[in-house]
C-alpha cells in the first residue's frame, strides 16, 4: 500500500505536538514540522509498506532537529554565554500559576538527547525499541537517558534541590 497525503495528514498532530516540545517555539516547530513533511514526501519510496508510519516520520523530524541543532552551533560557534551571567535566569520560579512555563523552561534545560527520549516516551508514549529505532541508539541508552532526564527533570523543577522521587505522568 503506498504512502498517501490522508496517512501523512493524520500524523500532523502528533507530529506538531512532539515538534513544539523539542523546538520549544511554536513557529519552530511548525518549520519542524514542514521540513518533516517535505522530506517525507521527496523519500516517499524509502518508507517500507506495512512498517510504522509514525516511527519513520519521527526518525525524520528526529534527523532533521539534529542536523538543525548542529547548524545553530557551528553558526553559534563565536558567541559564548557566561552561565554565572544567566544563573539567576535559569532557575525555575515559584509558584503554581507558572507550573506548565516552568516545566517548559525545564524541558529546555535537558540535554537533547535526554529531552527526545523522555519526549517520545512520555508524551508520545512509543516504547523503547521504537525510541531507539528513532534515534539510532541501543536500547540500553534510551533506558539510561530517560532515568538521567527524569532525575534531572525533578531537579529543576524544585529548583535545583536534590529530588524527592516524584513519578512522573505520561501526557497524551
Amino acid at each position: 500500500m503506498p504512502l498517501s497525503a490522508a496517512d501523512l495528514e493524520a500524523q500532523i498532530p502528533q507530529l506538531r505536538r512532539y515538534a513544539r516540545t523539542l523546538a520549544g517555539d511554536a513557529w519552530a516547530a511548525d518549520d519542524l514540522v514542514q521540513d518533516t513533511l517535505e522530506r517525507a514526501c521527496d523519500r516517499w519510496r524509502l518508507w517500507q509498506a506495512g512498517s510504522d508510519l509514525r516511527a519513520w516520520l519521527f526518525t525524520l523530524m528526529h534527523n532533521l532537529f539534529i542536523d538543525g541543532a548542529r547548524r545553530a552551533l557551528r553558526q553559534q560557534a563565536d558567541q559564548h554565554l557566561d552561565l554565572d551571567d544567566a544563573a539567576p535566569e535559569l532557575v525555575a520560579p515559584s509558584g503554581p500559576t507558572d507550573q506548565a512555563l516552568d516545566l517548559q523552561r525545564c524541558l529546555l534545560r535537558l540535554p537533547d538527547e535526554q529531552r527526545e527520549v523522555l519526549l517520545l516516551v512520555t508524551l508520545q508514549d512509543l516504547s523503547y525499541e521504537e525510541v531507539a529505532r528513532i534515534t539510532g541508539t541501543p536500547i540500553g541508552t534510551v533506558m539510561s537517558r530517560l532515568s538521567r532526564a527524569r532525575s534531572r527533570l525533578r531537579e529543576l523543577m524544585e529548583g535545583g534541590l536534590p529530588a524527592a522521587v516524584v513519578p512522573l505522568r505520561r501526557m497524551k
